[in-house]
């Protein structure tokens, strides 16, 4: 009995290291470097910010603590992903918005364009100024 339940505490350790771990790449994703705000924890490597969160996780704080942590201490500008709410929402929708807008663009256009395209036909009783001088140097040059 004593075997199993050590197993049982050996392999359930290992799975809560692997959710910390996840935890804390989840968390690493979320954030941006506060270094240079090139890019995320995660892909640029700062390694204080990483020891950090790895410290807060293994304390016991939960993934909206660490990041209200950050947003404090460094305003907004530190979540890779912006909240959606206020002037921020205008990220989520200003592509989209563009997006629309540039395909009734292309649309409008290439349908306006359609209707400008007519084909012009010569009649045979039509007659072409210096038609028959043009027909002249043209069977010049193909001999």
């Amino acid at each position: 009995m004593k075997l199993i339940l050590s197993i049982y505490l050996l392999l359930s350790q290992g799975l809560f290291d692997d959710n910390k771990n996840d935890l804390i790449i989840e968390i690493e994703k979320s954030l941006m470097a506060t270094c240079c705000y090139s890019g995320t924890v995660y892909d640029h490597g700062n390694k204080e910010m990483e020891n950090n969160i790895a410290q807060m996780v293994s304390s016991g704080k939960s993934r909206k603590e660490i990041i209200s942590f950050y947003t404090e201490q460094y305003g907004e500008r530190v979540l890779a992903i912006p909240k959606r709410e206020g002037f921020n929402l205008l990220a989520w929708i200003a592509p989209m918005l563009i997006g629309i807008l540039g395909i009734s663009i292309i649309t409008i256009y290439v349908n306006s364009k359609n209707e400008e395209i007519q084909t012009t036909s010569i009649k045979e009783d039509e007659k072409i100024p210096f038609n028959e001088k043009i027909e002249t140097e043209l069977q010049s040059l193909d001999k």
